[in-house]
């Protein structure tokens, strides 16, 4: 063999270009094309979905500060030429709204505190304490959250009305004092906790109580915060049992209040009921900004598990 041979197998041959080894400069700059078209049609939708879900919201603060005649224009007048504050006084004046703000904070701080308690400890239950049929009951539980809310509404009403809690803050409070979608949330995120954590603090000689304050919740703080913020909008955004368990206007919520003020308005003053309804949002907007990071957190919670 001459120093210009080489082995017959390896006699003209190359190494086979695979499907993802890039060909030359023009396979490059093909793949960078099709990556940023997809992160542009990406962007496109993204922005098209914020437009959808924004837009009514968008008109709703614009509305609330613009005149009669500006909401009823055709073509609509996407930006208040005259901003009319006055619509929100009169709002305010039209129906008692400081009645329904407390009415309100009242049945959703309070039943949220009490909710989320009871779901705290029945989740703790479910996961860190033997008893026979604990499985049975927790898969009775899920059904019940297949039960419809309206189908509880007359007996929870006969119930409350037997109990002499019509037109009281403890009506509107009780029949939503149990929250299995809350337990249901704590407990999948409790069955993801360190055992060796709980087996320390039985060691240390911490009760069950002890341990669930001082152990378990400090490490459940974002689900603990994204169920007591859906259990508290939820309850601030409840319509039908507070129309249905109240009959006096100081005992009405703000939902209720918005029917009141409508009827008050007799649909001709627009902008007082759209400026009523900001202001029955607003505050659960600010909840939600402040907290949306331990929302986030909280539901994003174990993904990478």
């Amino acid at each position: 063999m001459t120093a210009i041979d080489t082995p017959a197998g390896s006699r003209g041959t190359s190494a086979p270009a695979g499907p993802n080894r890039p060909t030359g400069p023009g396979g490059s700059a093909r793949t960078g094309t099709a990556h940023r078209a997809r992160r542009i049609g990406l962007y496109a939708l993204l922005v098209l979905v914020a437009l959808i879900a924004g837009g009514p919201l968008y008109w709703l603060i614009t509305s609330a500060l613009k005149t009669n005649p500006q909401i009823n224009s055709y073509p609509p007048h996407w930006f208040p030429t005259q901003l009319r504050w006055s619509n929100f006084s009169d709002a305010w004046n039209a129906a008692p709204f400081g009645r329904f703000f407390l009415n309100s904070l009242v049945v959703s701080v309070v039943g949220t505190a009490i909710e989320l308690m009871a779901a705290l400890l029945c989740a703790y239950a479910f996961v860190f304490l033997p008893f026979p049929g604990k499985r049975w009951l927790f898969m009775f539980l899920l059904g019940a959250m297949m039960v419809p809310g309206h189908v509880t509404l007359l007996p929870n009403f006969l119930t409350i009305a037997q109990l002499g809690w019509v037109n009281t803050w403890a009506g509107l409070i009780a029949p939503g004092l149990g929250s299995v979608f809350g337990t249901f949330l704590l407990r999948q995120h409790m069955m993801t906790l360190p055992r060796e954590v709980m087996d320390a603090a039985r060691i240390d000689g911490a009760g069950h109580l002890r341990t669930l304050f001082r152990v378990v919740l400090p490490m459940s703080r974002p689900m603990v915060i994204t169920v007591a913020i859906v259990v508290m909008v939820t309850k601030w955004n409840d319509f039908i049992w507070p129309l249905i368990v109240t009959s006096s206007d100081n005992m009405r919520t703000l939902p209720v209040g918005l029917l009141f003020l409508k009827n008050q308005e007799t649909y001709a003053n627009w902008g007082a009921i759209l400026a009523g309804t900001v202001m029955v949002i607003v505050p659960v907007l600010i909840v939600f900004f402040i907290a949306q990071r331990y929302i986030i957190a909280g539901l994003t919670q174990g993904a990478g598990k």
